[in-house]
């Protein structure tokens, strides 16, 4: 069956969900054959049904589920993008077009060519620019006391991962009273056990944010932002930087200074991996006592999210491994190339495909893109590939891999971490390193494991695992020693401790 001869006569978008439980679906119904099998395919998603043929047999329905089980995790919203609505051999199907619906856990709304456009749960009244004026208006105009709460956001609320994520999970188990919000695009963010999930936008997300006595977040605070009296904010940042910075970047633009400036003086701590991040960080962001017009802290720390990397990991690597269906005797190669600023998608020079085949079939590669990728592009694919850029939290990767290769990826600071091997993949060095962005030291140099241009040089390099390790044992030691030193298992516990102490939060209420 092709999709020119499948005709839809009716759709309709139902939510029958329950507290809890997200089963909001896309009934259809058909008149002719009854095809086999529908889906709606995403770039990052895709979930199928199989369609049943009317008593009669002149027709046929099928109810497309809007929620699925990603990673391990619950079942949650289909993530915000647009999915096609296909066949089994992905030809196109034309529908009925349906108006913007608003369920419990996403709003979705169906044109006539099968273009499923899913957007998160906000309801539309708020959708306008009057009505989100009219909430930050609400939020800077709030006054009365504080929640004894956190408002955590990783990576601009796409997940819930990171040093945030390392703090909410010690922080729950040392004050577990304190209530933990958790800022997300939409309902597919899957949210810590114990928090609360607030959907970026609405209503409850702008209270949220304005009555939590402490922000905890690892990028810039977006939208309007304006302290409550008490009210603090903990920077985790997420990296120790390589490529230059805010301050540091290439050409001098006084609006990004501007803006740098600002930003930075919302923080009333900054946590820095190691002393070397935390002397770049303190310049790029003039996070400086001279400038300071209030007491400001800088934490020196070790990564909260990195504590999993160096305590026994083996049974989480165990079950990352289990759940991406790869077996403890195959060798996992995780390719984790950082963003660029001149393009949107995640670029591929290690040809994950090929360098899978070429590497044997007791290989695995892993593809992770950068969080600013996630959106763009669609996963790759191939055989004894997988592509996990949407998987929620990196440092189970890290675990479950035996070797990364990646280029100008802050990554590399946190695998060392374990003493596994390291690979560089550079081909663009000149362009990134001279035009785009700038290093703050000699990669080539310095770098704990080898640096190639090429996809043959690479796939060399880790057909020799061995010599790689020992040609680099001394320099993957200095590495460690210089950006390691207080990734002891105990990161979070320290930032925990230290935001009770610092008053942050009430330990006792």
């Amino acid at each position: 069956m092709t999709g020119a001869s499948l005709q839809v006569a009716m759709a309709e978008l139902r939510d029958a969900s329950a507290e809890g439980v997200y089963d909001e679906v896309l009934r259809l119904r058909g008149d002719g054959t009854t095809p086999a099998s529908l889906r709606l395919h995403g770039a990052r998603v895709s979930v199928t049904a199989v369609p049943v043929a009317d008593a009669d047999a002149r027709g046929w329905s099928v109810e497309i589920p809007l929620a699925a089980a990603r990673w391990g995790g619950p079942v949650l919203p289909l993530p915000s993008g647009n999915y096609a609505l296909q066949t089994a051999d992905g030809a196109p199907v034309s529908t009925p077009a349906l108006p913007l619906t608003l369920l419990r856990g996403l709003r979705a709304a169906l044109d006539g060519s099968g273009m499923l456009r899913i957007s998160p749960p906000v309801n539309p009244v708020y959708d306008s620019g009057e009505a989100q004026d009219a909430l930050e208006r609400r939020y800077v105009q709030r006054s009365g006391a504080l929640e004894n709460a956190v408002f955590f956001e990783s990576f601009y609320g796409r997940n819930a991962s990171c040093n945030p994520l390392a703090i909410d999970r010690e922080l729950a188990r040392v004050a577990p009273h304190v209530t933990r919000y958790w800022s997300v695009t939409d309902r597919s963010v899957q949210v810590p056990p114990g928090a609360i999930a607030v959907v970026e936008g609405g209503p409850e997300w702008w209270r949220a944010r304005g009555a939590a006595r402490l922000l905890v977040v690892n990028d810039w605070l977006r939208r309007r932002f304006r302290r409550q009296p008490g009210q603090r904010v903990l920077q985790t940042w997420h990296g120790t930087p390589l490529k230059r910075l805010a301050l540091h970047r290439p050409g001098f633009d006084p609006r990004r200074a501007v803006a740098v400036w600002r930003e930075s003086r919302r923080w009333d701590a900054l946590l820095a991996q190691n002393e070397y991040a935390a002397s770049i960080l303190r310049r790029a962001y003039a996070y400086l006592p001279v400038f300071a017009l209030k007491a400001r802290q800088l934490w020196v720390e070790g990564y909260p999210r990195n504590d999993a990397l160096v305590l026994d990991g083996a049974s989480e690597r165990a079950a990352t491994r289990a759940l991406l269906g790869i077996d403890e005797t195959e060798r996992v190669v995780l390719y984790a190339p950082t963003w660029r600023d001149d393009r949107t998608e995640m670029v591929e020079f290690a040809g994950a495909r090929e360098l899978a085949t070429d590497l044997g079939e007791d290989v695995v590669v892993l593809v992770r893109g950068h969080s600013r990728t996630l959106l763009p592009g669609r996963d790759a694919d191939g055989t004894r590939v997988i592509d996990v850029t949407g998987f929620p939290d990196t440092t189970r990767l890290l675990l479950a891999a035996d070797a990364l290769v990646t280029d100008y990826s802050s990554v590399m600071f946190d695998f060392s971490a374990t003493g596994k091997p390291m690979y560089f993949l550079v081909p663009d060095i000149e362009h990134y390193r001279g035009e785009l962005r700038g290093f703050y030291f000699d990669l080539e140099a310095h770098a704990p494991g080898p640096v190639v241009r090429t996809r043959d040089a690479l796939l060399e390099v880790l057909r020799d695992e061995d010599a790689v390790r020992e040609r680099y044992a001394a320099r993957y030691a200095a590495w460690r020693a210089k950006f390691n030193g207080r990734d002891d298992g105990h990161a979070a516990a320290r930032v925990v401790e230290r935001m009770l102490r610092a008053g942050f939060l009430d330990p006792a209420s």
